[in-house]
């Protein structure tokens, strides 16, 4: 008897009969004399639509109130869920965030887990249930509704299946796994069989949307197998596994995209010890994540600091960023940039391989596509572009390194 942890995600689940089939498989898995726990996303477009009426309500909506608001989205799920399991004729009970002690920090709207009481699914577990936790949220330890961010589901799936002590998480979606580059931009685009946790949390990072990072680092640090597949269908998805030595013989695994970001540029910032510490400490206190940071000095020894950051905090980082010039004082300013996309190529076998840059420029080149920045980590190497010419740029690099073909048939 295996425990198994299954997650159901928004479009699994977007109308009564893809619940009743969602219910049927977690069924199918108990049957076999599984104990099975199931974790959902609200359906369908529920969650957009709700920030949808927060913003005919409100133009910048408290994010208090908002976690209040998007955490009923998944409430919704789990009843229905456990309805269609007992119309099933199998019994179900369904949780909360709260009601099966998932603890976070009070960070609304990205909240991170701390902790889970598994005691009271075990105890369901025991009497021959399956028990429903809602994806996506949590309480503070104050009792505070929280919301995991975009994707938080994933978070809340391998969070479950790593205090349980799972056998495996299955993350079921509407696409069959884990994929070269999005196949909607894409065409050719193809599947992976498997990949490894540090390929698939620099994929996650860098705007692959099948799992959140922060599911995925749950994955690694506890050796969660994780298992990425459709809903719609029996065949073997993607398995996101530890790294072996053979992944190494594969350069790049795939490719992903960023469409919509923002650069901040602070300029005139004194150039001394401490202010770059400072003008980031400000930004992680507000909860906003930076990427691809540049700094530069200039010949009147004062310095310019660049970050990029996502379109959804642009709200949140201005009045930091502009309270940090004031504070700075002199000639201090910022200047904030749109219309930006990161395109980016993952793998491990980059740390034995080389000439991908140059492949990856190349392509870009030729392709008449200019480069504004690029950063590179172990396994990976990212530039942003103009956001017009980002889904051309993940075309290209998707051809030009082959993606689209099996491994062995690259040579590779």
């Amino acid at each position: 008897m295996a425990l198994i942890v299954q997650k159901f995600g928004g479009s699994s689940v977007a109308d009564a009969q893809k619940i009743h089939r969602c219910a049927a498989r977690a069924i199918a898995a108990r049957n076999q004399g599984h104990q099975v726990v199931v974790v959902v996303s609200a359906m369908g477009d529920t969650t957009d639509n709700l920030l949808d009426l927060a913003r005919q309500v409100c133009e910048n909506p408290p994010k208090r109130e908002l976690d209040q608001l998007l955490a009923t989205g998944e409430q919704v799920t789990i009843a229905l869920m456990a309805m269609a399991m007992h119309a099933q004729g199998v019994e179900a009970i369904s949780f909360t965030g709260g009601q099966v002690g998932l603890i976070t920090d009070n960070a609304f709207s990205k909240a991170r887990i701390q902790s889970i009481n598994k005691q009271r699914i075990f105890e369901q577990l025991e009497k021959g249930r399956i028990v429903i936790v809602a994806g996506f949220q949590g309480v503070t330890a104050e009792g505070d509704l929280t919301t995991l961010g975009r994707g938080g589901s994933n978070a809340t799936l391998v969070a479950i299946g790593a205090v349980l002590g799972a056998d495996v998480c299955e993350n079921y979606t509407d696409v069959d796994g884990i994929y070269t580059a999005d196949p909607r931009i894409v065409p050719n685009a193809r599947k992976i069989d498997r990949i490894s946790y540090d390929e698939m949390l620099e994929l996650s990072g860098l705007g692959a949307s099948v799992l959140q990072t922060r599911a995925v680092e749950f994955a690694k640090k506890y050796s969660v197998n994780l298992h990425v597949r459709n809903s719609g269908n029996d065949r073997e998805g993607t398995w996101i596994v530890a790294e072996t030595p053979l992944m190494e013989h594969i350069v790049v695994s795939g490719a992903a995209l960023k469409k919509d970001l923002y650069r901040v540029t602070v300029r005139s910032v004194p150039d001394r010890p401490g202010i770059a510490a400072r003008i980031f400490g400000a930004i992680a206190d507000a909860n906003i994540v930076v990427d691809d940071i540049i700094q530069n000095v200039s010949d009147d020894g004062t310095a310019y600091i660049s970050f990029t950051v996502e379109h959804g905090d642009v709200n949140d980082m201005k009045p930091v960023v502009q309270r940090l010039c004031t504070e700075l004082g002199g000639a201090s300013e910022a200047a904030f940039q749109s219309g930006l996309s990161k395109v980016s190529v993952v793998g491990v076998g980059m740390r034995v391989h080389t000439g991908v840059a140059q492949r990856m420029f190349k392509a870009l080149a030729d392709a008449g596509i200019n480069i504004q920045n690029i950063t590179t980590s172990e396994i990976k190497i990212s530039c942003i572009v103009g956001k017009d010419d980002g889904e051309k740029a993940l075309r290209v690099i998707h051809d030009a390194f082959e993606l689209g073909r099996k491994p062995a048939e690259t040579g590779a």
